[in-house]
């Protein structure tokens, strides 16, 4: 059974916290099973928008989620995560946000492996 969503991002906040790291809920989303965002912020102008990964990627080690970058680039600008946000919430008005904001681009999230192919 999967951790419900608001237990996750509260946990999450939390791990943020004791990291030293800034972590802020912008948007709460579906308690039981909303999509979870996690926008990290290098505090420089760029960013990295973080997703759930597709089902067909879940893994089989105990990790209950997995994370992709949901842009080609390491890095972008915060007008095209914001666009991808808004896109988003337009089909799932269900979703939570989470801003990290980190100098060092740390976001403590299980990333999927990409496809070589991809």
């Amino acid at each position: 059974m999967r951790l419900r969503a608001d237990i996750w991002v509260s946990a999450y906040l939390r791990r943020c916290m004791v990291e030293g790291v800034y972590a802020t809920l912008r948007r709460r989303g579906a308690a039981e099973a909303g999509a979870i965002f996690v926008v990290v912020d290098r505090l420089d102008g760029s960013q990295a928008l973080y997703g759930p990964a597709p089902q067909s990627e879940m893994r089989d080690d105990g990790v209950e989620r997995l994370w992709m970058r949901m842009h080609d680039d390491e890095w972008t600008d915060g007008q095209t995560i914001k666009s991808r946000l808004d896109r988003e919430l337009s089909f799932d008005p269900d979703l939570w946000i989470i801003d990290v904001e980190d100098r060092q681009g740390r976001h403590f999230l299980d990333i999927a492996e990409r496809n070589p192919g991809r």
